[in-house]
């Protein structure tokens, strides 16, 4: 099979770049900056790109690699970090930028007859996100890009296959960075794009099979997309090897705690166990105001619940869980910045004592995930189901998190998604909910002053949830969502609108 090496330097969009390249249909596998040269030599890649990253190139402590991977005969395409390091690496100058450069930017094509930028208009839009630059390139590399304040938007020295560009291809918001990195992958590289999504899952239900044998396996069920899509993954490898724990905090969406038990009970090959546990949840964040707290007790109260669950009855096999890309990237991976912590990275007790952890989604995005769950047959709902946090409700009441609140945000938010579904406007948006900023407002109703909850909607575009924007709903969608949520939710006396994309916000408010 053919591959294309992602090799990690610590950004934000490392994974999305492997997922662009497998939407071309050509495998892509990331590995860290720390990596041997001896194993990239052994792997056979038709082709090698250096990621993003936070580090300034020309720092002693920044990561770096040995110039040597530049002579293998394999093409490489370095991307914003990516782009500073193999310039650095060959002798050319990287400074910091006088005007440092963020977010849209139309981008010149200098060299028509580039293999990168065929089919590139000689003006279009980039996505620059750096503070320092290339201001003189290496020996042998002609520029093939500029930008108004980037003297060297793309580089390369075509005889021996060396790209870069300064911007991200990577990113929805560079209007040809799609055409770009199919450049690369079949101009350069003489890739085929032969891989599907079906390989991944024969692969792994092979992977897996190869692992587990005929020991058991036990997932944290949320019944969310991605442990749900896990959850079919390992029954189609395992069957009922597999048990899933479903651990109702009760800080799910109105309704959601029987709805996920009847979506699973009795209709997958695995075993089902539910326990409703509210109450000790709500007393262990009770004070509680932190969201990185509230994060850590919910994940650490979670894993309790499950870990004693295991140790009573299923202490043998293997622990799953359905930790996918963005999970990992935002709590942090090698070099990247950490932004928050998620549910599923909080550790295993040092008493228990698996045989490991499987994690079988770990390296895809959202879309992919509901690719490989439509493969195996799961309904179309559950597939197309919102993402929805680890710790739930609790990161969407802003401050405490009490039984109140959870039920004022619970009938507020299932408003919201009724109105939202009569109108036919749900598959118009990638996420929308409720939040409970903990703001109270003066109002008037039935001729009284009122002094009672704000409502907060949150609703977003994206295809990635690496990057958002927020949703354009209809302004009478808007009025009607905002009318029933007044009139039919106690202690609510105002609706807001969160207009604020990703970045510079988060899709959740914590």
């Amino acid at each position: 099979m053919e591959k294309i090496l992602v090799l990690d330097f610590g950004g934000q969009y490392n994974q999305l770049i492997a997922r662009r390249v497998r939407d071309l249909h050509v495998y892509a596998e990331i590995l860290p900056y720390t990596t041997p040269l001896e194993t990239i030599k052994q792997n056979g890649y038709k082709g090698i790109i250096f990621t993003g990253g936070p580090n300034s190139v020309y720092l002693e402590e920044s990561p770096h690699y040995t110039p040597a991977i530049l002579d293998l005969g394999i093409p490489v395409l370095g991307i914003c970090y990516g782009a500073q390091l193999m310039a650095y690496m060959l002798g050319g100058t990287i400074e910091g930028a006088k005007t440092r450069q963020y977010g849209h930017t139309d981008m010149t094509v200098t060299k028509a007859e580039s293999l990168l930028m065929k089919q590139i208009p000689s003006v279009s839009t980039c996505w620059m996100s750096h503070t320092d630059y290339i201001s003189k390139v290496p020996d042998h590399f002609t520029i093939s890009a500029v930008t108004d304040t980037c003297p060297t938007a793309a580089m390369e020295w075509a005889e021996k296959k060396l790209y870069a560009v300064q911007f991200h291809p990577e990113v929805s918001h560079t209007a040809y960075g799609n055409q770009i990195l199919s450049n690369f992958l079949f101009d350069v590289c003489g890739c085929a794009g032969d891989w599907v999504m079906d390989d991944f899952i024969d692969r792994t239900v092979k992977e897996l099979r190869q692992q587990i044998g005929n020991k058991g396996v036990v997932l944290g069920l949320s019944g969310g997309v991605d442990s749900s899509v896990a959850a079919a993954l390992l029954s189609k490898a395992v069957g009922r090897q597999l048990t899933c724990v479903f651990v109702d905090q009760g800080l799910m969406r109105k309704n959601e705690g029987d709805d996920v038990e009847n979506a699973f009970k009795g209709t997958f090959d695995m075993n089902f166990v539910r326990v409703n546990c509210q109450e000790a949840f709500l007393s262990h964040l009770k004070g509680v105001t932190d969201p990185e707290d509230k994060r850590k007790i919910i994940g650490t109260e979670f894993y309790k619940v499950f870990w004693d669950i295991v140790r009573e009855k299923y202490s043998d096999g293997y622990f799953a869980q359905g930790t996918i890309y963005p999970d990992r990237i935002e709590s942090g991976k090698g070099d990247a910045a950490k932004i928050k912590t998620h549910h599923n990275q909080v550790g295993m007790p040092k008493d228990i004592h698996f045989d490991g952890v499987i994690e079988p989604l770990k390296d895809l995005f959202k879309d992919e995930v509901r690719q490989v769950g439509e493969k195996l047959g799961l309904p179309h709902d559950l597939v197309w189901r919102q993402p929805f946090p680890g710790p739930g409700l609790g990161v969407r009441v802003i401050g405490e998190v009490t039984a109140e609140k959870v039920k004022i945000l619970q009938d507020a938010d299932w408003v919201l998604r009724d109105e939202v579904a009569k109108s036919h406007y749900d598959d118009k948006m990638a996420q929308f909910f409720a939040v409970l900023p903990g703001v109270k407002t003066v109002g008037v109703m039935g001729d009284a002053r009122t002094y009672e909850n704000l409502i907060v909607i949150r609703a977003v575009t994206t295809d990635d949830f690496m990057t958002a924007d927020w949703a354009k709903i209809p302004y009478d969608l808007l009025g009607r969502i905002s009318n029933r949520i007044i009139n039919e939710v106690d202690h609510v006396n105002r609706v807001a609108y969160d207009i604020t994309s990703k970045p510079p916000g988060t899709v959740e408010w914590e």
